[in-house]
């Protein structure tokens, strides 16, 4: 068992610890609670107390942990990158079903998946005395201090990868706990951040060495569509005009129904297909819909939608490449409510017009881009909405041209992957050698 570590002068960080232990006894009623909400798997609970439920594989042994499904989609490229270049397994870690569910999809040989276990130092050492790894990859702004402390401690190297510092958790470390900040971030041997501000932010804050390396999240592939499943939809829809809406959160559902109302008054035919953020409220997209008189139904069914849907929820993981490739234009979710957008990249790459509420902040860089190139458009409303959604329909010149700007904008970002390899090197070969 790793020694206690010294958590410097912090005295936030001090309790954050003393609270995290004491608070142990708490960890199966939290965990019981989440997963009578489907945000555990009950089969697989053992791993969120540190419990391995797979052998480790012999040899060096990489651990990279991710958030959740976004930040898994833009470190799987890493991971196949790492293990290709060199002779490594992996063991990624997340916190979520959905992305475990990602992961066991897409995860190649040589890697496998566990459920990354509470921020508890109990737990976390439990963890490293079995999968022993001798780097640890955290991604983007994933910093648990009993993960980080404990894995110092126990001798891995640290980096944190496609790290980002929103302005919001920069003002609020920067001042409520700067200490706790510094001693968390001087932990890492490597910082790679996505932009030239998120840099700063680092190492204002007292991250180590710190390079920005770009965002992976533009060298991902962009989302694959089952050719029999495209070929089947696009069978019964024929001609229907139709729309996507992608990864919305609670709150935005209202607007993208209003919206789809009044483009049923205009285009009786119109369909939206809709995938909400978290699959598991798709029954709440269906009822919603029904207090509006619209007509919709749940992918998960089965069944294909017929001329009298308006709504199509898609409630399955692992399907925005159909539901891009189905529409010709797209409201990108999470930016109509204040939760800072989600990724556009992938419709971008899909040769998708993009449509977005106000609050990007998640995603300003690229956005900005989108917009600079002509590829992506602002609203603020449900009316405001429907108008885009239809004059884009209508003119399928106009969304093309719109479409296309968006995939050139995105394009020229590409290249993180290469940089966040080659600066990862140096500490793989040096693990490689112990």
């Amino acid at each position: 068992m790793a020694p206690p570590v010294e958590t410097g002068r912090s005295p936030l960080l001090i309790v954050y610890r003393a609270a995290t232990a004491l608070a142990d006894p708490l960890a199966g009623p939290i965990l019981g609670w989440r997963t009578r909400r489907g945000k555990e798997d009950p089969r697989r609970r053992s791993e969120r107390y540190g419990i391995a439920t797979v052998d480790r594989p012999p040899g060096p042994l990489v651990w990279v942990h991710a958030a959740s499904v976004g930040e898994t989609v833009s470190v799987l490229p890493l991971i196949d990158a790492i293990i290709a270049r060199h002779a490594v397994s992996v063991v990624l870690t997340t916190g979520t079903v959905t992305s475990a569910r990602l992961a066991a999809a897409r995860l190649g040989d040589h890697a496998v998946h566990q459920y990354a276990p509470l921020d508890a130092r109990r737990f976390v050492r439990r963890f490293l005395d079995h999968w022993r790894p001798g780097l640890a990859v955290f991604v983007e702004s994933e910093l648990w201090p009993n993960m980080i402390l404990e894995t110092g401690a126990f001798g891995a190297s640290l980096a944190l990868v496609n790290a980002r510092m929103s302005d919001r958790s920069f003002r609020r470390w920067q001042g409520r706990a700067p200490g706790m900040a510094r001693t968390l971030l001087g932990r890492f041997d490597l910082c790679l951040a996505q932009s030239e501000l998120d840099a700063g932010r680092l190492v204002e804050l007292g991250a180590g060495p710190v390079c920005w390396t770009g965002n992976l999240k533009y060298d991902v592939p962009p989302p694959r569509a089952s050719a029999v499943e495209l070929g089947r939809l696009r069978a019964v829809l024929r001609d229907r005009p139709r729309w996507a809406v992608a990864s919305i959160h609670p709150g935005e559902d209202e607007a993208v129904l209003d919206a789809e109302r009044l483009l049923r008054e205009r285009h009786p035919g119109m369909l939206a297909i809709v995938a909400p953020r978290h699959p598991e409220r798709g029954s709440d997209i269906v009822a919603a819909a029904a207090a509006r008189g619209l007509s919709a139904m749940l992918r998960s069914s089965g069944a294909l939608p017929g001329p009298e849907i308006d709504v199509y929820v898609v409630d399955t993981i692992g399907e925005l490449g159909l539901v891009y490739a189905l529409a010709p234009v797209a409201f990108m979710g999470g930016s109509l409510v204040r939760h800072g957008g989600q990724n556009p990249i992938e419709p971008a790459k899909l040769s998708t017009a993009i449509l977005h509420g106000p609050h990007i902040g998640n995603f300003a860089e690229v956005y900005a881009a989108l917009q600079a190139a002509g590829g992506a458009e602002l609203v603020t409303s449900a009316i405001d909405l429907a108008s885009k959604v239809q004059r884009l329909i209508e003119t399928p010149a106009s969304a093309a041209l719109r479409a296309d700007a968006a995939r050139r904008a995105v394009a020229a970002f590409a290249g993180a992957l290469d940089r966040v390899v080659t600066a990862l090197d140096p500490l793989l070969l040096a693990m490689a050698r112990e």
